[in-house]
C-alpha cells in the first residue's frame, strides 16, 4: 500500500457522502493554461465588470501595514458605517465571509438533522447543498414560469420547517418576486419559521415594485436579509457580506460565528465602497445598459430568455448549449453552462463592459450564423 493510501481510513457523515460538491465558473488562468489564450473575456459567474472602487483598493492598501494584527472580530467600524447606510441598529447586522457563509450561519444556528427547509427549484445551489450537510429534509418548490411560485412555497411549510430561502433577484434565472407578492407571502406568516431572504443582487434590481425587506426586520419578523459586496460594490474575492434581522437573530447567529470570520483587509475594503456612490452608479448604469443589449440581441437572434433584475441573462440554446458553450471557450469566453442546476439546453452569461458583451454578442452570433450555413 503507497504511503498516505488507506483502505479503511475514517468516513465523512452518511449526508456529505452523498453531496456533490459546488463548481464555480473556470478561472480567467484556467482557460488561459488550458487552450493557450492570452485574452480571456469571463462571463460565467456575476462579477463586477468594472471591478472594485479604487477606493476600496487604496483602502486596502492602507490597512496592509497591519495585517500582523487581528481583525475586529465585532466589525465595529463597518456594522457602524453600514446601520447608518442601512437605517437599522448596528446589533441588526452580522458580518460574514460573503453572503454564503450567513447561510450555513442560519442552519447551524436553527436546523436539527431531520428538520425541514424550504427551498426553490432551480435556485442557488447553496441552499440545498448546505442543507443537506446539515442533514435537513430539504422540499423543493418548481419555479412557475422560470419566477418563485411563493403561494405554492407557502403551502409547502408545515410544522417541520423551520428556514425558507428566497434569492430575489434569483439565481441563476434573475427574475424577481415583486412587494406585493411578497406582502402575501409573509402575511400570517408563521413565526416560529425564519424566512431569508438573499439579496445579492439588491443594488442592481432597478425595477418597479421592488420589496423593502428590511420593514420586516424592523417590524421584529423572523426575517433575515442577506446582502453582500461580491456583485455591485466589486469585491467577489475578499468575501464579505452581511446580514440584517432582528437583534436576537444576530444574536443567536454570532453563537455559532467563528470569531475572526472577516478578515481586515475585507472590512477596510467594504467600508470605503459604501463611501464610493459614483462607482455604484457607474455599475448599475452598465448593468441596465448590459441586459438591454443583451436582450435585444437574443430577440434578433430568435434567442429565448428570462428578462433578467441581476447581472446576468439566462438564455436557451437548446441541445447544443453545451458545445456552443465549449467553442466560445475557445474563442476565449467564458459562460456558464447550466446542467447543475438541471437546465439542460441553457446558459447564463454575466454582463461585462460594453466591450466585452459586444464581443460576446459578435461571437455567439458568429457561431450560430456558422451553424445555419453549415446545416443548408
Amino acid at each position: 500500500m503507497n504511503q498516505g493510501q488507506a483502505t479503511d481510513v475514517i468516513q465523512p457523515r452518511k449526508a456529505i457522502q452523498k453531496l456533490t460538491p459546488y463548481q464555480p465558473g473556470k478561472p480567467i488562468e484556467e482557460v488561459q493554461r488550458e487552450l493557450g489564450l492570452t485574452h480571456v473575456v469571463k462571463l460565467a459567474s456575476n462579477e463586477n465588470a468594472l471591478g472594485p472602487s479604487p477606493k476600496a483598493v487604496a483602502a486596502v492598501r492602507e490597512a496592509l501595514a497591519q495585517l500582523h494584527r487581528y481583525p475586529d472580530g465585532q466589525g465595529y467600524a463597518l456594522k457602524r458605517k453600514l446601520a447608518s447606510h442601512l437605517g437599522v441598529d448596528g446589533s441588526n447586522i452580522i458580518l460574514g465571509n460573503g453572503s454564503d457563509e450567513l447561510i450555513t450561519l442560519a442552519l447551524r444556528t436553527y436546523v436539527d438533522p431531520g428538520d425541514e427547509i424550504v427551498v426553490a427549484d432551480p435556485t442557488f445551489l447553496i441552499y440545498r447543498l448546505a442543507g443537506e450537510a446539515s442533514a435537513a429534509t430539504v422540499r423543493t418548490v418548481p419555479l412557475r414560469d422560470f419566477r418563485y411560485d411563493l403561494p405554492a412555497i407557502r403551502r409547502a411549510v408545515n410544522r417541520k420547517t423551520k428556514i425558507v430561502f428566497i434569492a430575489n433577484p434569483d439565481n441563476p434565472t434573475g427574475s424577481f418576486v415583486t412587494a406585493s407578492e411578497v406582502s402575501r407571502f409573509m402575511e400570517d406568516f408563521p413565526d416560529d419559521v425564519l424566512v431569508v431572504f438573499d439579496e445579492a443582487y439588491f443594488e442592481l434590481a432597478d425595477v418597479p415594485e421592488f420589496p423593502q425587506s428590511l420593514e420586516y426586520v424592523k417590524a421584529g419578523r423572523s426575517v433575515l436579509v442577506t446582502r453582500t459586496f461580491s456583485k455591485a460594490y466589486g469585491l467577489s474575492g475578499l468575501r464579505i457580506g452581511y446580514g440584517i434581522a432582528p437583534s436576537g437573530i444576530v444574536q443567536a447567529l454570532n453563537q455559532v460565528r467563528e470569531p475572526f470570520n472577516v478578515n481586515s483587509l475585507a472590512q477596510a475594503a467594504a467600508a470605503a465602497a459604501l463611501d464610493d456612490k459614483e462607482h455604484l452608479e457607474a455599475t448599475v448604469v452598465n448593468t441596465r445598459m448590459g441586459r438591454k443589449a443583451l436582450f435585444r440581441a437574443f430577440d434578433a437572434l430568435g434567442i429565448r430568455y428570462v428578462p433578467s433584475a441581476a447581472n446576468f441573462v439566462l438564455f436557451q440554446i437548446g441541445a447544443r448549449a453545451r458545445e456552443i458553450a465549449r467553442s466560445l471557450l475557445k474563442r476565449g469566453i467564458i459562460v456558464r453552462e447550466m446542467g447543475a442546476w438541471n437546465l439542460d439546453g441553457f446558459l447564463r452569461v454575466t454582463v461585462g463592459t460594453a466591450q466585452e458583451t459586444e464581443q460576446f454578442i459578435s461571437e455567439l452570433r458568429d457561431l450560430l450564423t456558422s451553424e445555419k450555413g453549415g446545416k443548408s
